[in-house]
């Protein structure tokens, strides 16, 4: 046993070490205890999936609080999901069973005796999500003030799953209240599987404090990594193309139906396919059905069943998941992962290796690709799923690269949410309270002038969701009371207008669109048909029976980062024959190395394809596709004589005056305002993205589009660099 660390730890966890018959402690939780136990800093825990993040977090922090009790709730921990939360609550129930410190799950689940109790005692581990934690400081500050009045640790679990969203912005403004309402000044942890930079993530966890902060952690993976990717090609012929789907369900059973295994899709639509096809075949070949599916519109029951089934089960067993197994749900030790297509990002990639192999030590994950043959153009024709999962592998393996994170340089709708809240925390504040109050949190403090609070502050009383009172004190209007009053107001994220899917076994889960009467459909992988629906209370009441239609739900694609697109480029511009490739999916990357190459487009961004019109390929990422498409939509437009554009998600087809190579001289020649969203919207659209938008004037929508969802800059110098590429 590494003796240094194991001896400073309380009792009571060295009893639960010798319990547990480790033999020696992991190398983070060592440095862990001493960057806890002998600085004042805040700390990231940055290390591999399953390699004792949360002990090396708690074994310090649970030792300082049993040796110097507070007098409040001592730790606050923080997670991302209500799942991971009774996860964790589980776990540290047995580390802490005879030590006397209680721990509390406190999220919309748990019951209001639990809440209570918690209040009335204010003493050790408090577990909480963003939201609740909202409502707690929004309606309950007070009791917020004593619960939190000697709050020595908060711990952020998946810090990288807050890091760069609005939920994100959200905690750091929290914990900044919560310090102002209660006086303390905590000390944070953050854990995550997936950092490699860790100079941003330092300064994201100390945001609004005046500590230090440093990272503790292996950098790499540590473990045996197996890969393996696979792609099946579909003819043109309806009948051989109905084989080869066949082979393609056919292998995918094989390779996961005798096993503990998760399928991960990129969509809910395809996870409830995936298993539809998967139980189909256990009927024909009369095995046992072994299948699951877990996505947000599964209800939480049965979410809970398919984690209590891969964790606990002895047998095989397979369960489809967009990303709400990502992260760190215990579900026991898997097997594989299998992955169909390929994630949109290199984090999630990590978080879905990381998920097997946590006692063997060997993660093995598959990729498995689909792909329907395209004749309408070159780019059309390049595999460009598969060219993704080698990006992704091959960063990985190369550089152990994953994506930064930027915070959003505009969080209005943030900012209008915060300001809502902290009325409802304080009741009235004069417009100078209220501006301190609100500006000076982290997310605000260095993004948001005092002309774009003011313009504003006018707007939303305006529309009455603030009011001004005789002593010229703003409170919160008739519209502000009606958003605060729901429970959806604590969350920043868009809510989903959801149909709920109920038999006479419970809730199933939730739909974006309303079937009609009769309708069949497939969900939680199984088909149900629609018996009645009522429209006022949003109630889709269900039959079991055969047959199937997947339904579909709202949600676009990920974003993928310029370096992604630009190793796509690079396979096809080596001739290195990557070894996880399996003989099918190497015979389809040499088929559209062949097509790049003689198409011209790894020499030139440009291609011609008509006599007014182009292909423009520049190799980036989706954000600043994004922005040149709308450029050349709107304030480009005109001088370039653009009469349309079309486009993939790799591509534009544009259609001008201009050949290509005049087209891109002009361009350079032209000067484009970074701050003018002309540029990139028509002048009537108003655009709004963010959940509480509708708060914002319309300029300053105009404005926060063209910080927030485009890339300006790195869009011009594409554009302006074009010329000399060509």
């Amino acid at each position: 046993m590494s003796g240094t660390a194991f001896e400073r730890y309380a009792p009571f966890i060295q009893e639960y070490i010798y319990r547990k018959r480790w033999t020696d402690l992991r190398e983070v939780q060592a440095e862990a205890c001493s960057a806890i136990l002998d600085t004042d800093d805040h700390v990231i825990i940055a290390s591999g999936t399953a390699s004792g993040k949360t002990e090396a977090a708690f074994f310090p922090i649970l030792t300082t609080l049993y040796h110097h009790p507070s007098n409040s709730v001592g730790v606050l921990y923080i997670g991302p999901l209500k799942a991971l939360i009774n996860d964790q609550f589980e776990r540290l129930s047995g580390l802490l069973e005879d030590s006397g410190i209680p721990v509390w799950p406190w999220h919309g689940d748990v019951s209001q005796s639990m809440k209570q109790r918690a209040l009335k005692e204010a003493q050790g581990v408090l577990q909480i999500t963003p939201e609740s934690l909202e409502a707690l400081l929004m309606l309950r500050p007070a009791e917020a003030a004593r619960l939190f009045g000697d709050l020595r640790f908060v711990v952020i679990d998946e810090i990288h799953a807050f890091m760069g969203t609005d939920r994100g912005l959200q905690v750091l403004c929290l914990l900044a209240r919560l310090e102002k309402i209660a006086g303390c000044h905590p000390r944070r942890i953050g854990l995550s599987a997936t950092l490699n930079d860790y100079e941003p993530a330092l300064r994201y966890l100390a945001a609004g404090t005046n500590r230090h902060a440093q990272a503790v952690g292996i950098r790499h993976h540590g473990r045996t990594i197996s890969l393996c990717a696979d792609s099946f090609l579909l003819p043109h012929d309806p009948e051989e193309a109905e084989k080869v789907m066949a082979e393609y369900n056919s292998f995918l059973y094989d390779n996961c139906h005798d096993k503990k295994c998760l399928i991960f899709t990129n969509s809910r639509s395809n996870a409830e396919k995936v298993i539809a096809d998967m139980k189909e075949i256990a009927h024909k070949r009369q095995e046992k059905d072994v299948f699951f599916v877990h996505h947000g519109s599964v209800s939480a029951a049965l979410r809970q069943e398919a984690e209590a089934a891969l964790r606990d089960r002895e047998g095989p067993t397979v369960a489809a998941a967009t990303l709400t197994l990502e992260l760190g749900i215990d579900i026991g030790d898997l097997d594989s992962t299998i992955q169909i297509g390929a994630p949109y990002s290199c984090t999630s990639f990590v978080q879905r290796l990381g998920r097997s192999g946590r006692r063997s030590g060997k993660s093995q994950m598959m990729f498995l690709e689909l792909l329907e043959p395209s004749e309408r153009n070159v780019f059309e024709q390049l595999p460009w799923t598969l060219l993704r999962a080698i990006a992704i592998i091959q960063l990985y393996l190369e550089e152990s690269w994953v994506e930064p994170f930027t915070l959003k340089p505009k969080p209005f709708s943030l900012l209008a949410h915060q300001t809502l809240s902290t009325l409802m925390t304080y009741g009235e504040l004069s417009p100078p309270e209220l501006a301190r109050s609100v500006l000076l949190l982290p997310a605000f403090r260095e993004t948001i002038t005092q002309e774009e609070y003011r313009l504003i502050l006018r707007y939303m009383i305006a529309e009455d969701y603030l009011q001004r009172v005789e002593n010229g004190a703003i409170i919160v209007g008739i519209r502000g009371e009606r958003i605060t009053n729901h429970y959806s107001f604590y969350a920043v994220f868009q809510d989903e207008q959801a149909y709920h899917v109920q038999s006479k076994e419970g809730e199933i889960g939730t739909l974006d669109s309303c079937p009609t009467a009769g309708e069949v459909f497939v969900l939680a992988g199984r088909t149900w048909k629609t018996l009645d629906v009522d429209m006022e209370r949003k109630i889709v009441y269900v039959a079991p029976v055969r047959n199937s239609r997947i339904p579909s739900w709202n949600g676009s694609g990920g974003h993928i980062h310029t370096k992604i697109v630009q190793r796509m480029k690079k396979a096809l511009e080596e001739d290195v024959c990557y070894p996880y490739l399996t003989p099918r999916a190497q015979k389809v990357l040499e088929a559209a190395r062949s097509l790049a190459r003689k198409s011209g487009m790894l020499e030139s961004s440009i291609l011609p394809c008509g006599e007014n019109s182009f292909y423009f390929c520049p190799w980036v990422g989706s954000k600043t596709m994004k922005t040149i498409k709308c450029l050349f939509s709107c304030g480009l437009k005109e001088p370039l004589q653009i009469y349309s554009v079309f486009g993939g998600d790799h591509y534009l087809q544009i259609t001008s005056g201009f050949s290509g190579a005049e087209f891109f001289r002009r361009m350079a020649e032209l000067s484009i305002d970074m701050d003018d969203p002309d540029m990139v919207l028509p002048e009537d659209q108003i655009p709004q993205v963010d959940k509480y938008d509708a708060m914002i004037p319309g300029e300053l929508l105009r404005s926060a589009f063209l910080h927030n969802e485009l890339d300006l800059e790195s869009a011009i110098d594409i554009l302006k660099d074009v010329e000399t590429c060509s």
